[in-house]
């Protein structure tokens, strides 16, 4: 089943404001089977609020609205969808009591406005609503058809969905029973993941296989739905190892665990520590490697030396060795994270040094090169590598580039 979303409310068209609401429905009603197909933001303009809620109303068998149901002037949503489907607002006493004695517990008096939210679509079914003034409303239009409205405060909206909606959109659906894959790679870009993998996946329509993507992480997630969960469950187990191998050691979790979890697993599993020495990530790399709590069993600490006197001063880097390959450098990273290995007596160091912009760099390693040292028992190494000169995504894709290339290193060990 199909369904679209509409947002009401004019400050969601201002950049001080985002609809938040609509990511939590579209989440939940995956989890039913429910494909959110559109999803529409609409000032508090009459005519346009109508007009949208008549589209949806018309293309798609469920539509959730959101905001609206104040009790002001320009809080248009119970009016709208009755203009849309065709309906009557009638006056309920019982819903005003219920609006009045909420202001009482609050020991509040209570406007005249808010009678508006006393007015009920004909047909409608109110939905209660402990957190706040405005009542939801379900309107059954028929031959699995439904418009649910919501308030718009998301701790008004949630309970209400979880508590009237979807019980209801539940005995709308028919049995489904839903298995999921996840997989989140490292160091490889969307488009090349789409084209390794796209020849397993074109094949099927169900699962549903989609790909997301930041800089330097990419997910791959699979999702089938089917009558029986022994269906949904052989139809993962046929896909997702196909495209699990094509993948191969570049994927770093299957569970949802971030890069910085898997590595630490890893090193915990090993008994093993690690510490850090950054420049141009200015503690990213750190701060990715402490995100997560105990953390501390396997992180040891690190250095931010930015400044080339920082990186003599604290990690012993020799001034002559700076002067002669420059800060960004395989020798220079390849002396921060030996030094920070030493310093802090860690089984293995990162070190990051770079040109993050979006000034620096020079013609043999332009703005986004950056060079990544790996310091163990068995010796020292560096790598070069070069991001899009975008001064944050260099500096995120840097970090993301140490984590799996220590990975990738463990599990080789």
């Amino acid at each position: 089943m199909n369904a679209e979303i509409v947002a009401v409310g004019s400050e969601m068209l201002t950049p001080q404001r985002l609809d938040t609401n609509s990511l939590w429905l579209t989440d939940n009603l995956n989890r039913l089977g429910v494909e959110v197909v559109m999803k529409t933001i609409v000032g508090d303009d009459r005519d346009r609020l109508t007009e949208v809620l008549r589209s949806a109303m018309e293309r798609s068998p469920v539509v959730l609205v959101t905001g609206g149901l104040g009790p002001t002037e320009d809080d248009l949503t119970r009016e709208c969808v009755a203009a849309a489907a065709g309906r009557e607002l009638s006056f309920r006493q019982e819903l005003l009591d219920a609006v009045a004695q909420r202001f009482a517990s609050m020991k509040r008096p209570m406007a005249e406005n808010n009678k508006r939210q006393a007015f009920l679509i004909d047909g409608a079914e109110a939905l209660e609503n402990p957190n706040g003034t405005a009542p939801g409303q379900w309107l059954d239009l028929g031959g699995s058809r439904a418009v649910a409205l919501l308030p718009g405060p998301p701790r008004e909206m949630k309970p209400m969905y979880s508590n009237h909606v979807e019980p209801r959109l539940r005995r709308m659906l028919p049995p489904l029973h839903i298995a999921t894959a996840w997989f989140r790679v490292a160091g490889m870009g969307e488009s090349d993941l789409d084209q390794t993998i796209a020849p397993v996946y074109s094949k099927y329509t169900n699962p549903v296989t989609t790909v997301l993507a930041k800089p330097g992480d990419v997910e791959v997630h699979l999702r089938a739905r089917c009558g029986t969960q022994a269906e949904a469950d052989a139809l993962i187990a046929e896909v997702a190892p196909r495209i699990r191998e094509l993948l191969g050691d570049r994927v770093y979790s299957d569970d949802g665990a971030s890069l910085e979890e898997s590595v630490g697993r890893i090193l915990r599993a090993r008994g093993e520590t690690v510490s850090v020495a950054e420049s141009c990530t200015g503690g990213g790399l750190g701060e990715r490697f402490t995100t997560h709590a105990g953390s501390s069993a396997w992180f040891l600490g690190g250095f931010i030396t930015y400044s080339n006197a920082m990186k003599t001063a604290l990690l012993g880097v020799p001034a002559g060795l700076i002067e002669s390959h420059t800060e960004v450098s395989g020798p220079v990273a390849e002396a921060m994270a030996a030094g920070a290995r030493d310093k802090t007596g860690s089984d293995w160091a990162i070190s990051i040094t770079g040109y993050a912009g979006p000034g620096g760099g020079t013609e043999q390693n332009p703005v986004g090169t950056y060079f990544v040292g790996l310091a163990s028992a068995k010796g020292v190494e560096s790598r070069r590598f070069f991001s899009f000169p975008d001064r944050e995504r260099v500096r995120s894709i840097a970090a993301t580039a140490a984590l799996d290339w220590l990975r990738k290193t463990l599990l080789a060990r």
